[in-house]
């Protein structure tokens, strides 16, 4: 062990300067380097509030809200304020029989216009002769050169059977994507659990690799002594030698498993991947969990515990969204009644002096009734389309059905096995402890060869291994287990709550 102190000294002088130098540094440039450590409650909580696909999701249900506000909107009035300009290019010509110049029509208007004309000075001519048909071969121009046009318009639906139907399914729609944002929390707590455990596994590892270490060390110092007093041959200190070597790169493997393990963690729960996280306890903290009871539980009502899967009740929503799509196509033969209203001012000149304009109103209020009479088959068409995306969907529905069931008896068998190497392992690890401090001791005294104490510590370290993937194992497929099932995770005033599933 002497030979280590040098080395020791080297580094506690290291750390010593290195936390003077980070004293003597300003209080604000000095990055944030505690270590945060986390029950498995609050990586949960951190990840509801921090995770992407939790903040989409309640996005999308946001989008959905305001899509059925918008389908809502269509039955108020809809108003619309329109004004227009028209400058005429070319005027249209009037034409009228009998207002030739011989009589008729022109002799009637021929004082008339006499009048006007003595009375203003201006000359106005009547149109040219008419034709030996009668019809006059010249014209009159009417209209002005400019036109104004403004006003206010609305319409109202007031009977429309498919767009009642589309309010309802609208709703559905919304509470279709509540039910995906469970979905993705259900996920996000399975990906979180997951991680948290694989953390923890990797810690366990490590210790065990540590640990293995640490004896080849001990066993190496034991045997150098012996060898220095010829007590023990080449071959067991070059063995000895050996052994220390290996385990090195197994604890390195380990404490690098840890690390990948830790931004993992930190992924899922969407946090900085630089932060300087940790977790709380070990896998024997959760080894309680494994009793039989509750996979008895689970097996006994696993029909009708799959009601609150996410995937079947996105299913059930699914087939209430095209039922009322059956129902909304073949709302499209009942007729439609709308109510319009308009008010506008027209105004036509043949210049721009807006103060002298004269405006005339013009204004109706009406009903407009369509009647649906033939539309190509169309309206059939889309009724029988509907009714085969339902009988899709039934299939699936059936399909989806099946699969989770053998999914849940999969993941039952996982646990159930793993309860039973649970048991074994433990059994395993008191005995190869036994056996190791056995073989220690009559190492020590010269009883036993070094090929029997590495036997022992294999089996010792094999052991521990098995009685922690054992446990993860377990722990792995429950969290599974409690996805499939749509096992809640919220309490009523939406805090975690792990112990009420």
């Amino acid at each position: 062990m002497h030979r280590f102190l040098p080395g020791l000294v080297v580094t506690i002088g290291s750390v010593l300067l290195s936390l003077n130098a980070l004293a003597q540094e300003p209080e604000a440039s000095r990055p944030d380097t505690s270590t945060v450590v986390l029950t498995l409650e609050d990586a949960l909580k951190i990840a509801l509030s921090e995770n992407v696909a939790v903040k989409v999701a309640d996005k999308e249900i946001e989008r959905a809200q305001y899509a059925r506000k918008g389908t809502y909107s269509s039955l108020f009035p809809q108003i619309n304020a329109t004004g227009s300009y028209q400058r005429t290019i070319k005027k249209q010509v009037m034409y009228m029989d009998g207002m030739g110049g011989g009589g008729g029509m022109s002799s009637m208007f021929k004082p008339i216009l006499d009048a006007i004309s003595n009375a203003t000075g201006m000359t106005i001519e009547l149109p040219q002769q008419e034709s030996s048909q009668g019809a006059s071969t010249g014209g009159i121009e009417v209209g002005r050169w400019n036109t104004f046009n403004g006003g206010i318009s609305a319409s109202m639906p007031l009977v429309n059977a498919q767009l009642w139907k589309s309010i309802s399914i609208s709703g559905d729609a919304v509470e279709l994507a509540v039910e995906k944002a469970r979905s993705s929390r259900l996920d996000m707590v399975t990906q979180v659990k997951q991680a948290f455990y694989g953390v923890l596994l990797a810690k366990e590892a490590f210790e065990v690799y540590k640990s293995v270490y640490e004896n080849a060390v001990e066993n190496f110092e034991l045997v150098e002594k012996r060898h220095a007093v010829s007590r023990a041959s080449e071959l067991e200190y070059t063995r000895a030698k050996t052994n220390v070597a290996n385990a090195i790169p197994n604890v390195y493997n380990a404490e690098s498993s840890i690390i990948l393990a830790l931004w993992q963690l930190k992924a899922v729960m969407g946090v900085d991947l630089d932060r300087n996280v940790d977790v709380a306890g070990s896998l024997g903290d959760f080894a309680e969990e494994m009793v039989s009871d509750y996979v008895t539980g689970v097996v006994e009502g696993s029909d009708s515990l799959l009601s609150n899967n996410t995937a079947l009740r996105q299913l059930a929503i699914q087939a209430e969204q095209l039922a009322k799509t059956v129902q909304l196509q073949k709302y499209a033969y009942i007729p439609t009644l709308s109510l319009a209203f308009s008010y506008s001012m027209n105004a036509m000149t043949n210049d721009f002096k807006f103060e002298e304009y004269k405006w005339t109103p013009y204004s109706y209020v009406g009903l407009s009734l369509s009647i649906p009479i033939f539309s190509g088959g169309k309206r059939l068409y889309d009724v029988r389309q509907a009714k085969v995306q339902q009988a899709e969907l039934d299939l699936q529905r059936i399909n989806t059905e099946r699969q989770l069931k053998i999914a849940v008896r999969q993941y039952l068998t996982t646990m159930e096995t793993n309860m039973k190497s649970y048991a074994s392992a433990e059994e395993a690890v008191a005995m190869a402890q036994k056996a190791y401090d056995i073989s220690a001791a009559s190492y020590d005294v010269g009883k036993s060869t070094l090929t029997d104490l590495n036997d022992a510590q294999l089996a010792l370290t094999q052991s521990k291994l098995a009685q922690s993937q054992a446990i993860y194992n377990f722990l792995s497929a429950k969290s599974s287990l409690e996805q499939t099932l749509g096992s809640d995770f919220l309490d009523g005033e939406g805090k975690v709550n792990l112990e009420e599933k």
